[in-house]
């Protein structure tokens, strides 16, 4: 065991890629959600990580600690291999537990939102009064437009009100025309009833 102590885990131990981990192309201009590019890069990384992790490999990295001490490498490859599944594990209950897919998502809709605005993001300027004169003043002149509206289609209303009610009016003083001069036509008509009366009631 006097050679254990020389032992340079170090020696034997060469990078290699994880074989069979290519992936597909992605067609230019494609659209592809936040949630999907985070699976697949955990996937990816999860792939190599347990290529990597292969005990032939690990027996390759410390060859000279595992000619030395086969079984304590054993153990030692196993006590990694638990706790590369339980941050494994982990991974999947933080990405849960945080609620990633649904924050993403509307983060992939905020995006999408904000390409349909021509008119550049609000960035603070570092001036808090204008600042806050920058993000309320459009606030407010909206609020102005709507109110303006709301009088213009009051005042039109009350135009249509006030237009009806001289129709009324013009056609009461109308009606009292035609009343008035039926009055006069019946008035003019009993007067010559009544002194063709009288005519009649005269001796010859």
């Amino acid at each position: 065991m006097a050679e254990a102590s020389d032992v340079n885990v170090g020696d034997g131990c060469e990078e290699k890629g994880p074989e069979g981990s290519s992936s597909e192309p992605v067609p230019p201009g494609t659209i592809i959600s936040r949630v999907k590019l985070l699976d697949t890069m955990v996937d990816t990384f999860l792939q190599k990580l347990v290529a990597a992790g292969s005990y032939q490999r690990f027996t390759d990295c410390y060859k000279r600690f595992y000619q030395l001490q086969p079984e304590m490498t054993q153990r030692i490859y196993d006590k990694f291999i638990t706790q590369l599944q339980t941050s494994i594990q982990e991974i999947s209950e933080i990405k849960e537990e945080g609620n990633l897919e649904a924050v993403l998502n509307a983060l992939d809709k905020i995006v999408e939102e904000g390409k349909a605005r021509k008119e550049p993001a609000w960035r603070p300027s570092g001036i808090p009064e204008k600042d806050l004169h920058s993000a309320m003043a459009p606030y407010f002149l909206q609020q102005r437009d709507t109110l303006r509206r709301h009088v213009q289609k009051q005042e039109a209303e009350n135009q249509q009100l006030a237009d009806a009610v001289l129709a009324g009016r013009r056609q009461v003083e109308e009606l009292q025309l035609q009343v008035q001069a039926q009055q006069q036509a019946w008035q003019a008509l009993h007067r010559e009833q009544r002194e063709l009366v009288a005519v009649l009631r005269e001796p010859e």
